[in-house]
């Protein structure tokens, strides 16, 4: 599995932090930006870049930092085979893992810590798919729907 990392100005501080953590942990990642702090820059060019990447393979997963998270949250989702979401807490980041194969974790630099940002991603990470015959229902339900757009 790989890592795809994004994130604007607001997030960028928290992505390079990030970045040792992983390293750390023997993670491998790809940062897709931004790779200077650019207080003009728009989260929606590195989140695009992540949702595309994660969006092609359903294997891989994306870490998405912006100030509230919310703009990233919803460029992201607009890749067909994305399923992004907000990370607020360990427990919810479990939940959206085990319950709806979440591939792209967003994170909200302004009201995020960093140990808390390291404990979503460590359970966005280390949790499974749980792959019951529901959960996989709701997904098939997700792909259809996809296609329809």
């Amino acid at each position: 599995m790989k890592i795809f990392l994004g994130a604007d100005h607001r997030g960028f501080e928290l992505k390079e932090r990030l970045k040792k953590w992983l390293s750390s942990r023997g993670y491998e990642y790809e940062d897709l930006g931004a790779h200077e702090l650019d207080p003009k820059d728009d989260y929606t060019h590195y989140a695009s870049k992540v949702g595309e990447a994660v969006g092609v393979d359903h294997v891989d997963r994306g870490i998405l930092i912006c100030g509230s998270g919310i703009g990233a949250d919803v460029v992201a989702n607009k890749f067909k085979g994305v399923r992004a979401g907000l990370g607020k807490n360990e427990k919810q980041v479990a939940a959206g893992r085990n319950d709806d194969d979440m591939n792209v974790l967003v994170l909200a630099s302004d009201f995020t810590t960093q140990k808390e940002a390291e404990e979503m991603v460590r359970v966005f990470l280390e949790t499974k798919f749980e792959s019951s015959e529901r959960f996989k229902r709701r997904l098939s339900d997700i792909e259809k729907i996809e296609k329809n757009r």
